[in-house]
């Protein structure tokens, strides 16, 4: 018969050969979320992008039982609220709802230094929405499709110009340019103000434009929209074809909104996380909100948003290459 001790010594054994498990994690999502949740913004308060912050963080309150905070910093293009985020306490309670394919898909092409890596710094939660950009003219413009502008462009060589206002449809526009073989040179604006301006006053031929800005124009019928970027058709664009519908080939740019947490968030919560978020994204309020935006849902999984991150980040080295883009010091 075994001694107490020879129990004891048994059991000390069998402790040190087993795993060591820890309950922490699984008793954190348990509890998870038992304080208010931070979501951070990058944009200031009032900004359409502060909206979508906004709405998201009301619908992740619905579901979790706890205020979502939004938290604004803002600054460096967006480089201020990544890092922020980066170097958070990884335990679920500061989140990043923000425009992915550009905070950090497109940031190491388009800066020298950044003080967080996109890829490792952060635990990838899932996708929320996305949308194209939107080739436009002029509403009293003459050209009725695509093919009708190629035509004009073509004819018109280096003395044709198209109008830029942000880096996606810079590319955008470069990527059509390529496929055509255009010589259509690029005029800047700092303003979407200004740029409406000359199109309208027929000083360049087109644009593209994010479909939040331009529907309202679309319309009263002050813009045509010709195609959008993205290679295939948009449910809330129903009626503007595709890059590829109209033989753009080589396009296929999306802006698309994510959800991040720091690099070593407990897996657990991040499940959580993911399957409130994917309910959101899938919701009908969802839906209706993005339809007047020009946007569409994007349900995904943390894979799926890793694995897309990993390819945007390859694409926009090419993107900046290929538009000339002068990249940030």
């Amino acid at each position: 018969m075994l001694s107490r001790r020879d129990l004891l010594r048994s059991a000390a054994l069998t402790s040190v050969a087993m795993p060591f498990v820890s309950t922490g994690s699984f008793g954190q999502a348990d509890t998870y979320p038992s304080q208010n949740i931070h979501s951070v913004c990058g944009f200031p308060p009032g900004t359409g992008a502060d909206v979508f912050v906004r709405f998201y963080g009301k619908l992740l309150q619905d579901r979790c039982g706890k205020t979502v905070i939004t938290e604004n910093r803002v600054g460096a293009f967006g480089n201020i609220a990544t890092e922020y985020v980066a170097k958070a306490k990884p335990d679920g309670y500061t989140l990043f709802i923000a425009p992915g394919s550009s905070f950090l898909a497109a940031a190491p092409s388009l800066f020298k230094k950044l003080n967080f890596d996109p890829m490792n710094d952060f635990e990838h939660i899932t996708t929320l929405s996305k949308l194209p950009f939107v080739l436009c003219v002029s509403g009293d413009s003459p050209h009725k499709s695509v093919d009708d502008l190629v035509a004009a462009l073509r004819k018109k060589g280096d003395k044709g110009s198209y109008a830029s206002v942000a880096n996606t449809g810079l590319i955008s526009s470069e990527l059509m340019k390529a496929n055509f073989g255009l010589s259509t040179v690029e005029v800047k604006y700092k303003d979407s103000g200004a740029m409406l301006g000359d199109l309208w006053g027929g000083h360049v031929e087109f644009v593209h434009w994010d479909p939040i800005g331009a529907s309202a124009h679309f319309k009263t019928g002050k813009l045509r929209p010709l195609a959008t970027s993205s290679k295939d058709r948009f449910k809330a664009l129903p009626d503007i074809p595709s890059a590829t519908e109209v033989g753009i080939k080589n396009s296929d740019i999306i802006a698309w909104w994510s959800v991040h947490a720091p690099k070593g968030t407990p897996k657990p919560v991040l499940d959580k996380l993911e399957t409130w978020f994917n309910d959101i994204a899938q919701s009908e309020e969802h839906v209706k909100f993005l339809a007047p935006l020009g946007s569409d849902p994007f349900i995904g999984n943390g894979k799926i948003l890793k694995d897309l991150l990993a390819a945007d980040i390859k694409n926009w080295g090419e993107y900046v290459k290929l538009a000339k883009i002068e990249v940030q010091g």
